[in-house]
C-alpha cells in the first residue's frame, strides 16, 4: 500500500482509504473513493500537479493532497 503522489505515469491503483479531513468535497464527489481504480495519466514537469482518471473523470490535483489518498498497485 502507497499513496496516490508516488504512482509514475501509466500506474493505476485501486483506492483504499481517503484522509476526507483534507480532502475536499468536491474531489470526492467527482469519485476519488474507496474502491474505485485511479490512473496517473500525466506529471507535470516539476512534479506538481498530477493529471489523473477516476472512474471516466479526468483530475488534476496537487502532490500535497494526493498523499492524503492511499492507494494499492494494480
Amino acid at each position: 500500500m502507497t499513496t496516490l503522489n508516488v504512482l509514475k505515469k501509466s500506474q493505476k491503483g485501486t483506492i483504499i482509504e481517503i484522509n476526507s479531513d483534507n480532502v475536499p468535497l468536491k474531489l470526492i464527489e467527482m469519485g476519488c473513493l474507496p474502491g474505485n481504480v485511479v490512473e496517473v495519466l500525466q506529471i507535470a514537469p516539476l512534479a506538481d500537479p498530477i493529471y489523473i482518471k477516476v472512474n471516466d473523470s479526468f483530475l488534476s490535483i496537487r502532490k500535497d493532497l494526493a498523499k492524503q489518498i492511499q492507494v494499492e498497485l494494480i
